[in-house]
C-alpha cells in the first residue's frame, strides 16, 4: 500500500522565488535564508519520496473572487507556473500524479470533505518555491524529481477554514493514501506562513514567540493548534498568518507520534518570518527513509539573521 512517510512545513515567500531566479542566493541577504534549507534538501535526495502532496494557498492564480473553493484538489497530468504579473517563474511544468490525486479526491469525498476537483490548474510561488527549498534549482526544461499533487487551500478570503477541520482534512488524506494499493512514498508539505501581515497599520509584524510555540506544537502537541481561533492567528500572527492553519493539514496526515529530524527559523526575508520543519513519522521512519544516510537521519536545528520584530498593537 501507499503511505506517507514524513512532513515538511515550510514559509512559501514569493521574493524567495526571486532571490532564486535572479541569482541572488548568494547575496548575505538572502545566503542565509538559502543554507537554512541545505541539510532538507540532502534529505529529500536521501529520502526520494515518490510522491509529493503540497498543501498551498493560490495567489489570484488559478482562483479570484469569482470563485473561491475552500479546498481544490489538482487531479490533472500536469500544472504550469502562473504568471503573476512579471512572467510564469523559469521553473519546469510540474507533473501530477492523477491516479493518487483521484483515488485521495474519492476517499476523501465519501469522508464528507467537499473537494473541488481540479483537471486543469497553474499553479504559482505558493507552491513552487516551497518545492526549490526542498528539492533545489531545476532547470526550466528539466524535470523535478518526483510528481505532485497540488492541495490548494483558501486563506485569502474570509472564511477560511478552522485550524482543526485541517487537520481533519489531513487524517482523511492519510486515510486515502493508506488504502491506494500501489507501493509509495509520500512526502506531505504544509506551506505559507508563519507569522507576518503585508498591509495596514502593521505591515511587517513578526510574532518569533509565537512562531516557535506553534513549531514546538506541531510534534509534542498538535490538539493544542488545532484549537486556535482565527481571531488568535489575525492578533498575534498577523492577518496573513492565518496560512499557518494549512500546517496542520500536513500535520494531520502523519501519525500521532511524530520525530522532528530538522528545523530552521530566521526572520525577516522579505519582512515576514522564514519558518521550516521536517517530522517523520515515529514508527516508521526508519523504515521508510530507506537508504537514507544515518547521518541525515537526526539534523540539528539552525537559526540565522536578527530577530527583528515590530511592536504589536
Amino acid at each position: 500500500m501507499a503511505r506517507i512517510i514524513a512532513g515538511v512545513g515550510s514559509s512559501h515567500v514569493p521574493a524567495i522565488g526571486a532571490a532564486l531566479d535572479n541569482g541572488k542566493t548568494e547575496e548575505p541577504y538572502w545566503k542565509r535564508v538559502f543554507s537554512g534549507f541545505e541539510k532538507s534538501q540532502e534529505w529529500m535526495r536521501d529520502t526520494k519520496p515518490d510522491v509529493a502532496i503540497i498543501v498551498y494557498n493560490d495567489h489570484a492564480s488559478a482562483f479570484s473572487v469569482d470563485l473561491i473553493p475552500t479546498f481544490a484538489l489538482g487531479c490533472a497530468a500536469e500544472f504550469p507556473p502562473a504568471d503573476e504579473g512579471w512572467g510564469p517563474r523559469p521553473v519546469p511544468v510540474v507533473k501530477g500524479h492523477p491516479a493518487l490525486a483521484s483515488h485521495i479526491a474519492q476517499s476523501v469525498i465519501l469522508d464528507e470533505f467537499d473537494l473541488t476537483i481540479c483537471n486543469k490548474m497553474e499553479v504559482d510561488h505558493g507552491m513552487t518555491v516551497p518545492m526549490n527549498l526542498l528539492f533545489g534549482k531545476v532547470d526550466r526544461h528539466a524535470h523535478w524529481p518526483c510528481p505532485v499533487i497540488p492541495l490548494a487551500v483558501n486563506v485569502v478570503m474570509y472564511p477560511p477554514p478552522t485550524g482543526h477541520r485541517c487537520f481533519m482534512l489531513g487524517q482523511a488524506i492519510k486515510k486515502a493514501v493508506e488504502s491506494y494499493p500501489d507501493d509509495l512514498r509520500v512526502v506531505i508539505f504544509g506551506t505559507g506562513g508563519l507569522s507576518h501581515q503585508i498591509s495596514g497599520p502593521r505591515a511587517g509584524l513578526i510574532n518569533s514567540k509565537w512562531d516557535k510555540n506553534f513549531l514546538d506544537n506541531l510534534s509534542k502537541d498538535p490538539q493544542r493548534l488545532v484549537k486556535i481561533p482565527h481571531i488568535d492567528y489575525m492578533r498575534e500572527a498577523g492577518a496573513e498568518g492565518i496560512e499557518m492553519v494549512m500546517w496542520l493539514i500536513m500535520r494531520g496526515a502523519l501519525d500521532d507520534k511524530v520525530d522532528e529530524v530538522y528545523r530552521f527559523y530566521t526572520v525577516p526575508a522579505s519582512n515576514t518570518a522564514v519558518g521550516h520543519i521536517i517530522l517523520e513519522n515515529r514508527a516508521r521512519g526508519a523504515k521508510a527513509a530507506g537508504k537514507r544516510k544515518p547521518a541525515a537521519g537526526k539534523l540539528k536545528r539552525a537559526a540565522a539573521g536578527a530577530k527583528v520584530e515590530r511592536v504589536r498593537s
